[in-house]
């Protein structure tokens, strides 16, 4: 006996989704059942799951933050930084924003 599942996603998720596994040879169901097939296999994800860590410098010490304000001063000194409206042209230019 099969069962079903039914599961609501974003339109623009489930279309870019579809067109992902059909560039790969499948489709989204039997993507779904591989990644259930996985979990069974590895007894959870079939891949990492973790928080990503939006401020890199959180996890710094308090010395390695002093350090890195020190080397931020030097090179400030000797005129190795952009202007703000330089650093957001190039954003944009690079990333569209």
């Amino acid at each position: 006996m099969a069962s079903t599942i039914q599961v609501r996603v974003d339109d623009d998720l489930k279309a870019k989704s579809d067109a992902l596994f059909k560039d790969l040879g499948t489709d989204t169901t039997t993507a779904i059942r591989m990644f259930l097939t996985q979990a069974l296999a590895v007894n959870g994800f079939p891949f990492e799951i973790k928080r990503v860590n939006v401020n890199p410098y959180e996890t710094l010490a308090e010395y390695e933050m002093l350090d890195k304000l020190e080397k931020s001063r030097k090179h400030a000194a000797q005129g190795m930084y952009k202007e703000a409206a330089e650093v957001s042209r190039d954003m944009r230019a690079r990333y569209g924003l």
